[in-house]
């Protein structure tokens, strides 16, 4: 094992390699003192086949976490929406910091926006969400898989090659934002209407469990109580359903004041139906600390995922969250 973290020495903070990911992590870093950043390939990077084919999201960070937990690296940042929503042993959630745009864009090769596509059109997309949710407004599209980084993706709008050119191309707002890409979006789906996947635009700073207090209190002071409330309903959403990669689901919560407010809706994969629920939690963010944040979202979270279960959302789509 290398050496741990040492206060005063430029603090090293692990990403993976992409530029997307290297972006955000450099931007985050940016408020954290003197560090250098350490890129690590992940398997979900080197792999262009289907999420659930390699093991669903997670693939995305359990390099980093293997990083982390030998000590080559002192903090991990992974966009929040990837990780596993099991606890990892030995590693810890420090900071959520404050959240880019939750929306979906939506980029065409003509810059018509979703309304105005020609029938029959293609567009891209590797996100069973999303998938349901074109062929929900849109039935007549044809929805066909696509991964990869984000130049990779806007490239298949100008492929030469008909079977692998689009005619859109639905991806996260904060990617095209922190890329300088935004430009690229013909329209920005309203999140009302169009909600997004659970801790979306968010990103997760992890360290060990024995970190010293020193690196602890330095990686919190990019903590954004809001956005960590918000993104923590949304992931116990997935916990409570047992929802995999597979699973067309989406949530969408806020902080205003002291009422936590979380709505989530399952899809079913065809898009042709969906279930709703919501609710509210009332919390005093400046009266509690992390842990009780934590958990007064998770049980917000509970009631609504429980009442999307009672009303059939495991008929609806594959949820394993059956009690």
């Amino acid at each position: 094992m290398t050496a741990l973290f040492k206060p005063g020495a430029p603090l090293r903070i692990g990403t993976r390699a992409s530029a997307l990911a290297v972006a955000q992590t450099a931007a985050t870093a940016a408020h954290l003192g003197d560090h250098e950043l350490v890129t690590i390939s992940s398997e979900g990077d080197r792999s262009s086949a289907p999420l659930a084919s390699l093991g669903g999201t997670g693939v995305f960070v359990s390099a980093l976490r293997d990083a982390l937990l030998a000590g080559e690296v002192d903090l991990v940042v992974h966009s929040f929406k990837d990780l596993p929503t099991a606890e990892a042993d030995g590693i810890r959630l420090a900071a959520v910091p404050k959240r880019a745009d939750a929306r979906d864009a939506l980029a065409t090769r003509d810059g018509v926006t979703l309304a105005r596509l020609p029938l029959g059109s293609r567009v891209g997309t590797g996100s069973p969400r999303r998938r349901a949710q074109l062929l929900a407004a849109r039935p007549d599209l044809d929805v066909v898989g696509i991964r990869g980084n984000v130049d990779s993706r806007l490239g298949r709008l100008y492929h030469a090659d008909d079977d692998r050119r689009v005619d859109g191309l639905v991806l996260a707002a904060a990617g095209l934002e922190r890329l300088g890409r935004l430009g690229e979006a013909s329209e920005l789906l309203d999140i009302d209407f169009w909600p997004t996947a659970p801790a979306q635009g968010a990103l997760a700073l992890e360290v060990r469990t024995d970190a010293a207090d020193a690196l602890v209190e330095r990686v919190a002071s990019v903590d954004h109580t809001p956005t960590r409330a918000a993104a923590t309903a949304e992931r116990g959403v997935l916990a409570r359903l047992e929802a995999g990669c597979s699973a067309p689901i989406a949530a969408s919560a806020r902080l205003e004041g002291s009422v936590l407010t979380l709505t989530a809706t399952v899809y079913a994969v065809d898009g042709a139906n969906r279930l709703t629920a919501a609710g509210t939690e009332a919390i005093d963010p400046d009266a509690i600390g992390m842990a009780d944040l934590d958990r007064a979202a998770h049980a917000l979270a509970d009631r609504v995922a429980t009442e999307l279960l009672e009303r059939g959302a495991a008929r609806l789509a594959p949820l394993g969250g059956v009690r």
